[in-house]
């Protein structure tokens, strides 16, 4: 078996053709589909970007007990499983500049090979001591303008080494993967994972996606729309939209690269083909800007999936079973003859192409905030009373945030903990969540606007626009989100921050 698994990062599955989408033509992803398994149902887990891919490494959830974080020295990822149990090469070509940040610095090593391509978002690469200032500040918006040495900056300094369509990060990751599957044509037993930035924020193409969609904006570059409530102008909010529509319509040339490669090499008859995201991203929808201030709606959670299995093609099928990112880790096992660990809660998606049954119900969220549940018709977000003042803790023997170390308050707050159900052994801190913390503003606690308790019917209202009061079913979701709580060994203070009850004390 070969398998290539093509990753993108905030691409909105309500926008793609296969799914109903029309803001932006995708011929692409119609090919695709027109070649694979669609999943219409399939969620995230963990979020939002490093947590997801712990997810698919590891077939378990993380965000119960752990904010964006590295892999664990407790983690068994699929990659390391394969080449023990089957001799499987692993290789990661990707632009994700995270891997290189603290928050997410033990990824890469768990592949047998790696590309990493530079200069996506706020990748500290172009080195420049003495910037232009009064340039930067003409050329940029305000809201994307600054001066400290941090994201912003990194990403005004990148662009002046981005200039044609071929410098484009996401294209040089897509032409390393297409390098790799050229250099091994012949070779059996491998696993590629192309792992594409875009169109995660900025929302920078090639000029010529981006003339596909004109607006009436004159004023200096803006596509980097900030994360909270839409307050932007109306001129302000077309200009963001069009430059997210130009960078999904490079994401779908990026996927035909791959196809035509498939197409001319003849690799349908012997190579998996896998493609779908971490998670979606708003676009004034709810009246929000982003991913982690607000209720996770469906925009966000319910993303894409294709898959295409060599060995039973299912060209057009569409597939209603329930399923969620980590599903991927068992999915990439059975496509190579891999056995999951025990620790793994994970289902392969392979059976349900013909026919099996997906999960019953699944929960996904963000460390610190609700936890969410649906079983295909409902959904239901369920925050702790005060999401600020709230009773967390990080579970971790890896003490570092998105950007740098706990701090020290953080960790001489830490005790031992005794091992958890799925640390195979091994102790680990338990450390007090710190609003003080790199972590904790951006994508913890503190980072949530709209923090109140929610249950919507999904036939009746696919927008999520009006929430209903149904004692029944909220009940009926509780005992859903319980049982997958107690399948991940939720700790206790998980139960207490939602007021549920804990079913081991319970017992």
């Amino acid at each position: 078996m070969k398998t290539v698994f093509l990753l993108f990062d905030s691409l909105n599955r309500h926008m793609l053709g296969p799914y109903g989408g029309t803001e932006v033509p995708t011929p692409n992803f119609d090919r695709l589909a027109a070649r694979s398994a669609t999943f219409d149902q399939h969620y995230v887990g963990s979020m939002p970007c490093m947590p997801a891919r712990r997810d698919i490494l590891t077939g378990r959830m993380s965000f119960l007990h752990r904010s964006w974080g590295p892999i664990e020295p407790f983690d068994n990822t699929f990659t390391e499983m394969l080449a023990e149990q089957k001799g499987v090469y692993s290789h990661l070509a990707t632009d994700h500049f995270h891997y290189w940040e603290d928050g997410g610095a033990t990824y890469h090593n768990r592949y047998s090979g790696y590309d990493l391509v530079r200069g996506q978002e706020g990748d500290r690469w172009t080195g420049v001591v003495d910037p232009d200032w009064d340039d930067l500040s003409q050329r940029f918006h305000q809201s994307q303008f600054a001066t400290n040495r941090h994201y912003k900056l990194a990403n005004m300094l990148n662009r002046e080494r981005i200039r044609e369509e071929e410098d484009f990060p996401s294209a040089q990751t897509v032409e390393c993967g297409l390098d790799f599957m050229r250099r091994n044509a012949q070779a059996d037993d491998w696993f590629l994972q192309i792992e594409c930035f875009d169109p995660h924020e900025p929302f920078q193409a090639p000029e010529r996606f981006r003339a596909q969609f004109p607006t009436k904006w004159d004023g200096p570059i803006l596509d980097w729309p900030r994360y909270g409530r839409v307050d932007d102008l109306p001129e302000e909010c077309d200009e963001l939209r069009a430059n997210y529509y130009a960078s999904m319509a490079h994401c779908d040339a990026l996927l035909g690269r791959v196809l035509d490669h498939f197409d001319r090499e003849g690799l349908w008859e012997s190579t998996a083909l896998v493609v779908t995201t971490d998670h979606g991203f708003l676009l004034g929808e709810h009246d929000f800007w982003g991913k982690n201030r607000m209720n996770l709606y469906n925009e966000i959670a319910q993303i894409p999936l294709f898959l295409h299995d060599p060995r039973s093609p299912r060209p057009g099928q569409r597939i209603r079973a329930l399923t969620q990112t980590p599903d991927l880790c068992a999915t990439f096992l059975d496509l190579h003859g891999g056995e999951q660990a025990p620790e793994m809660r994970s289902r392969s998606l392979i059976p349900m192409l013909d026919g099996a049954p997906g999960h019953e119900a699944v929960i996904y969220g963000f460390f610190g905030g609700a936890v969410n549940v649906t079983d295909g018709q409902y959904t239901y977000f369920r925050f702790p009373a005060d999401v600020i003042r709230q009773e967390i803790y990080q579970y971790t023997l890896m003490p570092t945030h998105i950007f740098d170390f706990f701090l020290g308050d953080e960790l001489r707050a830490a005790t031992l903990s005794p091992p958890l159900s799925f640390t195979r052994g091994q102790p680990v801190l338990k450390v007090p969540v710190h609003e003080k913390s790199a972590m904790y503003k951006p994508y913890g606690p503190g980072a949530i606007i709209e923090s109140d308790t929610r249950l919507y019917d999904l036939r009746a209202d696919p927008q999520q626009a009006e929430p209903i009061r149904q004692p029944q079913v909220e009940a009926r979701m509780q005992a859903h989100m319980l049982d997958a709580m107690a399948s991940l060994d939720a700790p206790p203070e998980a139960y207490r921050r939602l007021e549920l009850a804990d079913p081991v004390l319970a017992e």
